[in-house]
C-alpha cells in the first residue's frame, strides 16, 4: 500500500511543479506552505480509496474549513465561517489561544489532519504529516513553535469533525437499500461491471451555504418515450448519431474531463480498475493552480480553495437530489435496448441515474464561484490531469472550462443535452445562491477589473 502511495506521489509532485511552472512571480510564504499541496495530498489517499464523486466533494469541503477558520482567526479580512456556513457554531478558542504558533502552518496541517480523520485510509496521511514537520525542522522553525501550530490544527480539525458528525453521513449505511426499478425510463446498471447506484440517498447529507437540497430543482424531464417521433428519442438518436461522428477534438474534451473514480476495463475474463481523481477533485486542483497563478496570498489561496469545496458539496447535493428523484434512463441502457444492442459509448457510463448532468451542474457551480473570485477573463493552462493520464488544456476562463467540462459528457455519449442544458442552469443557479450568501458576509472579489 505505501508502495502505490509514494508511486502517486511522485506524479502528484510533477503535477505541482507543471502548475507553478506558469507562475513568473512566486507566492510570498515558503513553496512547503502552498495550501493546494496540502489538498492534493489528500487527493492520492481519495484516489487510492477510490472515493465517490459525492463523497469526495464532503471530504474536500470538510478538510478545508479548519485551514479557513484558523486564517479568519488571524485575519480579520476574512468573514468568519459562521457567516456564510449556516451551521456552523464557529470555533470561539482560535481567538483565544495564548501560546505563540504560525497561523499558516497550523492551517496547512490543519487540512491534512481532518483529512486524516476523516478518510477511510487517512492514516496513510501520517507520514505526510511527519515529512511535513521535517520541513520546517530542516528551515529552522523553532520547535515550541511547530508544537503549538500542531495543536492549535488538532483542535480547529476536532471542531470541524464534530460539525461534521451532524451532517447525517453516518446515517447513510441504516437507510434502506437502492432497488433499481423495473420501469421501462428508469436507471439501471450498465456495463461492464454494473455496479450498484452511488450514495442514492445522498439529498439527506445537510447542506452548508445553500438552504436545502431541493432548493434549486432542474427544469422538468422531457417524457420518456419509446416512440422514434418523440422528443426523448429524438434526443437519445442525437448521442447515438454523434457518437459516430465525433473529431478528434471531441473526443479529446471528452478524455480530458472523464474524471471517473470507478473506470474499468474488461479483457476476456480479467477486469482491470484505473484509480483517478474525481470531478470535484479536478476542480479543487483548478482553484490550487490558479491561485498560485494570480500570486494570491496564503489566506486568499485558503479562502478560494475552501469556497470552492463547499460550493462543490452544494452542487452534488443538489444534483444528487435529483437524480434520485427523476431517475432518468442512461442513453447506453435505452440504446442497446432498442436502437443498436451492440453500441457503447466511448467514456464508461457511471453507477447512477442519468437527470441532472453530475459534470454539468457541479463545473458550473464551481466555474461562478471562481469567476466571482478572480475574474471573467481568467486564462489558465489546466495540467492538473497530467497525473492522472490525461493531458493539458488552455482556457480563456472557467466559464468556458465548465462549458467543455459539461459537453463532454454528450460527446463521451453518457448524458442528453436536456440534462446538460438544465444541469449548467442548475449549476449556476447554486452558485448564485452561494454568492449571494457570501457577498452578504463581506467576501468580495480578488480580481481589480
Amino acid at each position: 500500500m505505501r508502495i502505490v502511495k509514494q508511486s502517486l506521489t511522485i506524479l502528484l509532485i510533477l503535477g505541482c511543479q507543471l502548475g507553478q511552472a506558469q507562475n513568473k512571480k512566486r507566492a510570498t510564504y515558503p513553496d512547503y506552505l502552498q495550501p493546494d499541496h496540502a489538498v492534493n495530498t489528500v487527493t492520492m489517499v481519495m484516489v487510492h480509496d477510490v472515493v465517490s464523486p459525492p463523497v469526495a466533494a464532503r471530504y474536500y469541503a470538510y478538510c478545508t474549513l479548519g485551514a479557513y477558520d484558523i486564517g479568519a482567526a488571524n485575519n480579520k479580512k476574512l468573514p468568519a465561517l459562521n457567516t456564510f456556513i449556516k451551521a456552523y457554531a464557529g470555533n470561539s478558542s482560535l481567538a483565544n489561544i495564548k501560546a505563540k504558533y504560525d497561523y499558516k502552518i497550523a492551517a496547512y496541517y490543519s487540512i491534512l489532519e481532518t483529512a486524516k480523520l476523516l478518510l477511510p485510509s487517512g492514516f496513510m496521511l501520517k507520514d505526510d504529516q511527519d515529512a511535513f514537520i521535517e520541513i520546517l525542522q530542516k528551515t529552522k522553525v523553532p520547535q515550541d513553535i511547530i508544537t503549538n501550530s500542531v495543536k492549535v490544527a488538532e483542535d480547529a480539525s476536532a471542531a470541524v469533525i464534530t460539525f461534521s458528525k451532524q451532517d447525517h453521513y453516518s446515517q447513510l449505511s441504516a437507510l434502506q437499500r437502492y432497488t433499481p426499478l423495473k420501469n421501462e425510463g428508469s436507471w439501471y446498471p450498465t456495463p461492464p461491471m454494473y455496479m450498484e447506484a452511488v450514495e442514492p440517498n445522498w439529498k439527506t447529507i445537510r447542506t452548508l451555504v445553500i438552504d436545502t437540497a431541493t432548493q434549486y430543482k432542474p427544469k422538468p424531464l422531457i417524457p420518456f418515450s419509446k416512440d422514434s417521433t418523440s422528443a426523448f428519442y429524438a434526443q437519445v438518436k442525437d448521442v447515438y448519431n454523434a457518437s459516430k461522428h465525433l473529431t478528434p477534438e471531441q473526443i479529446n474534451q471528452a478524455l480530458f474531463w472523464d474524471c471517473n473514480p470507478f473506470a474499468v476495463t474488461t479483457s476476456g475474463h480479467m477486469a482491470i480498475g484505473y484509480k483517478k481523481i474525481s470531478p470535484g477533485g479536478h476542480w479543487m486542483h483548478i482553484a490550487g493552480l490558479v491561485s498560485q497563478k494570480a500570486n494570491l496570498g496564503f489566506d486568499e489561496s485558503v479562502m478560494v480553495i475552501t469556497l470552492t469545496g463547499t460550493t462543490l458539496m452544494d452542487a452534488f447535493i443538489s444534483c444528487w437530489e435529483e437524480k434520485f428523484t427523476s431517475n432518468r434512463i442512461r442513453p447506453e441502457t435505452f440504446i442497446n435496448r432498442y436502437i443498436d444492442v451492440k453500441w457503447q459509448p466511448i467514456l464508461q457510463t457511471p453507477p447512477f441515474p442519468e437527470y441532472t448532468s453530475g459534470h454539468a451542474v457541479i463545473s458550473n457551480a464551481a466555474a461562478e464561484v471562481l469567476t466571482y473570485l478572480l475574474g471573467d477573463k481568467f486564462a489558465y493552462t489546466d495540467n492538473t490531469e497530467i497525473p492522472f493520464g490525461s493531458g493539458q488544456r488552455d482556457f480563456t476562463s472557467f466559464r468556458q472550462a465548465a462549458a467543455e467540462a459539461s459537453m463532454s459528457r454528450f460527446y463521451g455519449g453518457i448524458h442528453y443535452m436536456q440534462s446538460i442544458d438544465n444541469g449548467n442552469d442548475q449549476g449556476k443557479r447554486v452558485a448564485a445562491g452561494i454568492i449571494e450568501k457570501i457577498k452578504k458576509a463581506g467576501i468580495t472579489p480578488l480580481h481589480k477589473n
